[in-house]
């Protein structure tokens, strides 16, 4: 950051971050609660001209799309690595490559873990369990996995 912004300024940049608005921005930085939304409007829209806080907001959006590159993509290519090495006839990790396997499963919506929650007059709690879908079914006999059940349930944790 090339030029000090005020703590307020500061306040700003990261609430415009967060909510992409400026007014809410404005409104969380500053004594806004007695200004008119007129006024919060035009004034969280100097701040945005402001060329210090545009610059910090460029730092900020940078930063925060650095940490959100993590695609499907990239997962899909993580976990599908993880499950070649796995099937590697030196590595031999059975229980590895059933893991990458269902994590690619799961990323791509063949196994979709669903559980209902009711609460009863006697505040005990009962779980019920969507069924598998039919690939998420052939899934789990393709690894060998305990399929038989009718629900769905974490193989491996």
């Amino acid at each position: 950051m090339a030029s000090k912004l005020t703590p307020k300024q500061e306040a700003f940049c990261k609430a415009y971050i967060e909510t992409g608005n400026a007014s809410e921005a404005y409104r969380r930085a500053y004594n806004a609660g007695k200004m008119k939304p007129a006024t919060v409007n035009r004034n969280a829209a100097a701040l945005l001209q402001n060329n210090k806080v545009a610059t910090r907001l460029g730092e900020l959006q940078s930063a925060h799309q650095k940490r959100h590159e993590v695609t499907i993509d990239s997962l899909t290519k993580m976990l599908a690595d993880a499950y070649e090495l796995a099937m590697n006839p030196d590595v031999t990790a059975p229980a590895a490559a059933v893991s990458a396997a269902l994590g690619l499963a799961r990323l791509h919506g063949h196994i979709v873990e669903k559980k209902n929650v009711t609460l009863h007059a006697d505040h005990k709690h009962h779980h019920t369990a969507e069924p598998l879908s039919e690939s998420a079914q052939w899934l789990a006999r393709l690894l060998g996995v305990g399929a038989d059940s009718e629900t769905s349930k974490s193989v491996l944790h």
